[in-house]
């Protein structure tokens, strides 16, 4: 069972413009922050979401920064003219780590078990659609517009995966600010009804907004019981009644050992009777049939022998 995915309200905090470097200085992976300028890149300046060299080249890349950033204008122009795909694919690999860098925001107010990975491959539809619907003669940053549409993606494919409607996260939402400002407010635990007071509803409708809210509580079990506490899983600490219990195992392999130990010892007509009437499922007249004798004393040669395991085993317990 996976839990349902709430959206936040403002995951990745909105547009990040003033972080993010413009198509008219760089691309994302490649050139360095212009700081929203459309001059020559300030030396020893770094993306704030790429990792590259503080020139904007890579190691064993001959060109220069204003190189990088003509390519990509060129780059630009090219696809604006053909709508070519294989521009277009080109343009979504220098773009990639935008698309990182806004998973990486959104998914600081999910919860831990939403994969991130996830999260970047919603977003790469997001990037294709905004290269595709781009239109640079309006003068508009490119890494502005592609983190709406990226995020938005991210957002849209995390919604359809929620089976718990907007309107119950909306609820609940308020139901926790409700509790942090009565909190805050009286320095204790509120009460339903001081609660119910301050989201202005009555009782019933508070335990009717609670049983609502019980879908939102689903427990992963994927989910670490607790940090730091080790790997296992919450799965592997539920009980399982019909597991085998490892210690009986243990108990009833040693008793058949015994058992047959102290069999081995008697005997060889009183194996022989208890063979055929434990092990083979004999009666007792069947039992005289195969030894010549009658069933009186095969009942004599049953109870000999039964009571000389009795006496075996308990031996055997004591030592």
């Amino acid at each position: 069972m996976s839990e349902p995915t709430p959206v936040p309200e403002d995951a990745g905090g909105g547009s990040r413009t003033a972080t993010v470097p413009s198509l008219e200085t760089r691309a994302p992976e490649t050139t360095a922050m212009r700081n929203g300028s459309h001059g020559p890149a300030a030396g020893g300046s770094r993306g704030s979401y790429g990792g590259g060299q503080p020139d904007g080249v890579l190691p064993g890349d001959q060109r220069t920064a204003d190189d990088v950033e003509a390519g990509i204008v060129a780059l630009w122009r090219s696809y604006g003219g053909s709508r070519a795909q294989e521009l277009r694919d080109r343009l979504v690999l220098h773009y990639a780590p935008l698309v990182k860098y806004v998973a990486g925001r959104v998914g600081t107010g999910l919860p831990a078990h939403v994969d991130v990975g996830d999260l970047i491959q919603s977003g790469i539809f997001g990037l294709v659609d905004a290269i595709e619907k781009f239109e640079p003669e309006r003068g508009l940053k490119f890494e502005t517009y592609a983190m709406q549409r990226i995020r938005g993606a991210i957002l849209d494919d995390l919604r359809s995966q929620d089976w718990v409607p907007r309107s119950v996260r909306s609820r609940a939402r308020d139901v926790e600010r409700a509790l942090e400002r009565l909190g805050g407010r009286l320095q204790r635990t509120p009460t339903d009804s001081e609660l119910a007071n301050e989201l202005s509803i009555t009782i019933s409708e508070l335990r009717e907004l609670y049983a609502q809210l019980q879908l939102t509580s689903v427990v992963a079990l994927d989910e670490l019981i607790a940090a730091g506490r080790g790997t296992a899983s919450l799965a592997e600490t539920l009980p399982d009644d019909y597991a085998e219990d490892p210690v009986a195992s243990l108990v009833d392999q040693d008793s058949r050992r015994q058992l047959a130990d102290a069999i081995a010892q008697l005997a060889e007509r009183d194996r022989i009777v208890v063979t055929l009437y434990y092990f083979e499922n004999l009666t007792l007249a069947e039992i005289g049939r195969v030894l010549g004798v009658t069933e009186s004393r095969v009942c004599q040669l049953h109870t000999r022998a039964v009571l000389r395991l009795r006496t075996k085993l308990n031996e055997q317990s004591e030592t």
